[in-house]
């Protein structure tokens, strides 16, 4: 009888990627298949993520539930993965002995080994090394079921924001081998897949040598990478996250006026809007120098919708910090974005700094900015009734047989009707004209 394996995946888009990389593994290695059903899964993962400290207390309240389904199931075999795996390693035994392996983002390749170990010695395994890049060496060919899908062109970062614990918990900057990037894109257009989302904590920051075919030594940087990819013609859109203003050079830039299939749509976090928070914070930019950037930017995109990140609470913010924050929000005109409380993480320099805004004020500040955003999404969305917007047809609309889906350049959902006809459409760019708003959608019709 075949294994059963059931992921929890906690956190960022990166988390998703590995917890498919995992199943990949796991299925190609050991023929384990996955289920949705913890209760009869023989394998759990939980794929964990630290940036908040909510986070890193929820795996432990889900650990508990599974030690209740350990004692009912001895030979299941749970695992901690992720970066509070990183974080926190041995000490995770100390809060649940009952835990058979622990493995860091960079070491999810060695799973089999693990498991391996872990049955013949009956002691927990652990491995929460920093391999370079590794892991991208020992992948199964990569698997999806849909048109679009997540490439991880670059592990960890190496920019050290001081509030932050990913360099701590996935390492430093290690950007993935251009020809290995290139060759899952092409087993993805093998499946079916026409839109590919580079990703990465910084994917500004990617670069690889090659050879090219004339014996010439080529520098592949980020900007020189999607254009590469966007001369694959099966491909017929280009997303990435996530985005460092650092990093966000000219040529990237320029990079939206040569590429059509790079999507009218950024996320670049901008985590505040107060120059002397940004510097507390280490993110190695002005204010000033974040709108230029936009500001360059739509002059060849006029149109292009603009999402980012935002920490409200950070230790020493004055209510003139956060009315500089407000100021940049209006200016921008931010559409679907992340708010959060700052959350001081252990062993990064502002989990040091005297926080001495009370949560009172963090929650009314907070609740403040998300209101604002949510009055520029809503505007946003009006703004598109009437209009005509390219979309790619994603599948058949789970809730109607006579209906398909796709979505926008913006992001947002979009099912409008094709009758009874069997339109063979799944994967091709159309147009059509919005008509109205829905609470999580948007409903169109064929031009």
């Amino acid at each position: 009888m075949q294994k059963k394996l059931f992921i929890k995946t906690f956190g960022c888009q990166m988390n998703e990627y590995d917890s498919n990389k995992i199943f990949d593994i796991l299925n190609y290695s050991n023929n384990i298949i996955k289920t949705n059903d913890p209760e009869e899964a023989d394998i759990i993962l939980l794929n964990t993520c630290s940036v908040r400290i909510k986070a890193q207390e929820k795996i432990f309240s889900n650990l508990g539930r599974l030690y209740k389904l350990k004692l009912k199931k001895p030979n299941l075999l749970i695992g901690v993965g992720g970066c509070v795996a990183s974080q926190e390693g041995q000490a995770i035994l100390k809060r649940a002995p009952y835990v058979d392996i622990i493995f860091g983002p960079k070491t999810l390749h060695r799973l089999p080994q693990m498991i391996y170990k872990r049955k013949i010695s009956g002691k927990t395994q652990i491995d929460i090394n920093f391999p370079e890049i590794e892991k991208f060496d020992y992948m199964p060919p990569a698997k999806i079921n849909g048109i679009t899908a997540f490439v991880s062109i670059i592990e960890g970062c190496s920019k050290y924001c001081s509030y932050c614990i990913i360099p701590y918990t996935r390492g430093e900057e290690v950007s993935r081998k251009f020809n290995s990037i290139i060759n899952e894109i092409y087993e993805l257009i093998s499946q079916g897949v026409k839109e590919i989302t580079l990703l990465g904590q910084n994917v500004n920051a990617y670069k690889d040598t090659i050879i090219d075919n004339n014996g010439f030594t080529q520098i592949i940087d980020f900007p020189l990478l999607i254009e590469y990819i966007a001369n694959i013609s099966d491909i017929k859109r280009i997303r990435f996250i996530t985005s460092h203003p650092k990093e966000f050079t000219q040529r990237l830039i320029d990079t939206y006026s040569k590429t059509s299939k790079l999507v009218n749509h950024l996320y670049l976090p901008a985590q505040h809007g107060s120059d002397r928070i940004l510097s507390k914070m280490k993110r190695g930019y002005t204010i000033n120098e974040y709108k230029l950037i936009l500001k360059n930017l739509r002059e060849i995109r006029p149109d292009i919708s603009i999402s980012s990140d935002f920490i409200v609470g950070f230790p020493g913010e004055t209510d003139e910090d956060f009315n500089e924050l407000i100021k940049l929000v209006k200016n921008i005109g931010y559409d679907k974005s992340f708010s959060f409380i700052f959350s001081p993480r252990p062993g990064t320099p502002a989990a040091n700094l005297i926080d001495n805004v009370s949560h009172e004020i963090k929650l009314k500040r907070l609740k403040y900015l998300q209101e604002i955003i949510k009055k520029n999404v809503n505007k946003i969305n009006f703004k598109m009734i009437g209009s005509t917007q390219k979309i790619l047809v994603e599948s058949r609309s789970k809730k109607n047989i006579f209906e398909m889906q796709g979505r926008t350049e913006n992001n947002r959902i979009v099912n409008f009707n094709i009758g009874s006809n069997n339109l063979n459409l799944i994967g091709k760019l159309i147009d059509v004209k919005i008509l109205k708003i829905c609470s999580n959608s948007l409903k169109a019709k064929i031009i």
